[in-house]
């Protein structure tokens, strides 16, 4: 194991530093407009105003969705089964409660007792299916998440290093997270009510044609009126809810550049415009917020008069309808309650839509993210008593159609051999690197490790048998121990002790109060570049490889630093194949070759005497850093 999946961005993906902070922004604005829902007047929750994501192709998605229940069989057996068992028994309350009333007006004594009897025994079991439907409800989601899950994170770690340099990782995260949890929520909270909302629909419906379908009919007025007054307001709501979103974005990612850029700003002297455009965000976010809570606060008020106007209709219509003899007292409670079941699960329908789509939309993502194409695999070659021969014959590549980055490149690293790639940047020298690590496919030509090429050896072997040590190096939130052996996860002490010897890193590891077992957090934060650096030379050391990549590895520490890594990689670099990717021409100097590289073509070879004396390309980047000459 290397340090491979750390990268380099490749030539070609640089942004401006302004490209950065709108890049950094529109992210932002896009990650707030993700997990941020809003239930009007009950608390954080998606509700008739909140913004409602859609997938392009629900059919498709949700089929693909679906094969995760049918993993799942017993737990959506059992969940369906609770759900039918809620609903029945909520269908049969009104009904009991009616004849109860009746039996009342009977003076029937022992039937009302019974009556109320069975509405107990009604009550007793509700509250335990419904904690069953509960329980299930979780159980499923989990079960089908944990399976997503990993799904997915198999195949984020097979993805082609491609597909990360050319997509945010907030983006891949959000799938991860957010639109998965976005399943769950949809599965454990909204699954159970659809199906009891579409069962007690039916069910009601029935039951009440049966009971009276005049009073039906007029209950059907007031449902009308809830269902358009709903889809209106919900309309003005979501234009409010979207806006507030949007502001909110903007004052977040405005705090952020504000923030990460505070000495820009102090240094041209520049708070108070900021202040200013925070204040004006700020203001308009806050006049937004109130028009959103006040809609969203007066749709249960609403909804509750308009409900309780059908309740007046259904008892006026009721009573008269007792009066003539068409149904009885009893009828008319339990019509009531019926019609309040009834308007119910139609609100609620209506709000289940918009968080199934939103789910959908995010199951979507996700399988679209699990359809692209694994990292390219090929090759069934082991490398068995590996020389480290490096050939680069005729090799053209480029990131985007159209801009090549390597034209007809063509280099030979010899067994044991020390080259040094530099030129200025751009010129594609972590390309080569890219190429050679089979992050990249070649557009046209072959790479050859010892004769063979590389796509025909298997891509484990070629990277076990190669290590990096990157400009920008990752430790993990892990011991000391646990970074260096990461490279090798059976080394014995002793050879984790003697790769640190060799990488000069020993001496601070012991001056630890817990020598190796110290414990690195925040991925090694508390440590400067430079101790940084060794510890990644370490774990290259440790991993012992026949090829060696070095990228930039002292361009960001100081010049004292800087020699103590040089002297780490010399034991690194001894009788090993070592491609050197550097800036700084005072690390190249004993290299065997130095290849100079500019756009992507190789413009010199030789040695550091060589090329000084040839007084090109590299003798103009000799002066450029160390006679002073203006670049």
């Amino acid at each position: 194991m290397t340090e491979n999946k750390r990268k380099s961005v490749p030539e070609g993906f640089e942004k401006r530093p302004e490209e950065k902070a709108s890049f950094a922004r529109k992210e932002l604005k896009q990650a707030v407009a993700q997990t941020v829902s809003f239930r009007p007047g009950r608390g954080p929750g998606r509700g008739p105003g909140a913004e409602t994501e859609k997938a392009d192709n629900i059919k498709d998605t949700a089929s693909r969705l679906l094969r995760y229940f049918s993993a799942a069989k017993k737990q959506l057996t059992g969940l369906i089964a609770a759900v039918i068992a809620v609903t029945l028994l909520s269908l049969a309350a009104p009904a009991m409660q009616g004849s109860a009333i009746d039996s009342i007006k009977a003076h029937d004594w022992p039937m009302l007792y019974r009556y109320a009897m069975l509405l107990l025994g009604i009550f007793v079991v509700n509250v335990g299916v419904n904690l069953a439907q509960s329980l299930l409800a979780a159980r499923l989601s989990q079960s089908i998440v944990r399976r997503m899950r990993h799904d997915l994170f198999r195949k984020i770690d097979n993805l082609p290093i491609a597909y990360l340099d050319t997509h945010a990782g907030g983006d891949i995260m959000s799938r991860m997270t957010n639109d998965v949890e976005n399943v769950s929520t949809t599965i454990s909270q909204s699954l159970g009510s659809l199906v009891s909302g579409v069962l007690t629909l039916a069910g009601t419906v029935t039951i009440m044609f049966l009971y009276c379908w005049q009073l039906t009919l007029i209950t059907m007025v007031s449902v009308i009126l809830t269902v358009l007054v709903t889809k209106k307001m919900s309309d003005v709501m979501r234009k409010a809810f979207r806006k507030r979103s949007a502001l909110l974005g903007e004052l977040n990612g405005h705090s952020e550049e504000m923030i990460t850029g505070y000495r820009s700003i102090v240094a041209y002297n520049k708070q108070d415009d900021v202040t200013r455009e925070f204040c004006e965000t700020s203001d308009a976010l806050a006049r937004v917020s109130v028009k959103a809570e006040i809609l969203g606060g007066s749709m249960g008020p609403i909804m509750n008069c308009i409900s309780n106007i059908g309740f007046v209709i259904v008892a006026a219509f009721g009573g008269y309808f007792a009066y003539t003899g068409l149904i009885t007292i009893g009828t008319i409670s339990a019509f009531i309650i019926y019609a309040k079941q009834f308007s119910r699960p139609i609100n609620e329908i209506a709000q289940l839509y918009g968080a199934i789509q939103t789910a959908v939309a995010g199951a979507e993502r996700v399988f679209a993210l699990m359809d692209t194409a694994d990292e390219d695999n090929r090759g069934d070659r082991p490398l068995s008593d590996i020389k480290g021969h490096i050939s680069f014959r005729h090799v053209d590549f480029s990131y985007v159609p159209g801009k090549q980055v390597l034209h007809d490149f063509n280099l030979e690293v010899k067994p044991g051999q020390k080259v040094a790639l530099v030129g200025a940047t751009g010129s594609g020298k972590t390309t080569v690197v890219n190429l050679l690590m089979r992050f990249y496919p070649v557009d046209s030509g072959e790479i050859l490790v010892d004769g063979v090429n590389i796509n025909e050896i298997r891509r484990d072997e070629l990277r076990r048998n190669t290590a990096i040590v990157l400009q920008d190096t990752f430790l993990f939130s892990d011991t000391i121990a646990g970074n260096i052996k990461y490279a090798d996860r059976d080394a014995s002490d002793e050879r984790m002790q003697k790769a640190a010897q060799m990488s000069n890193i020993a001496r601070y590891i012991e001056r630890q109060p817990d020598g190796y077992d110290t414990y690195l957090t925040h991925a090694g934060e508390s440590l400067s570049h430079g101790q940084r650096q060794l510890l990644a030379i370490a774990r290259a050391v440790l991993a012992d490889p026949k090829i060696l990549i070095l990228d930039e590895a002292t361009s960001s520490v100081d010049t004292r630093t800087e020699q103590n890594i040089q002297n780490a990689m010399v034991n690194l670099m001894r009788n090993r194949t070592s491609v050197i990717i550097a800036h700084r021409l005072s690390t190249v100097r004993d290299a065997d070759v130095i290849v100079v590289m500019d756009h992507g073509r190789v413009v010199e070879t030789g040695s550091h005497e060589q090329l000084l004396a040839r007084g090109g390309v590299y003798y103009t980047l000799y002066q450029t850093q160390f006679e002073g000459k203006a670049t």
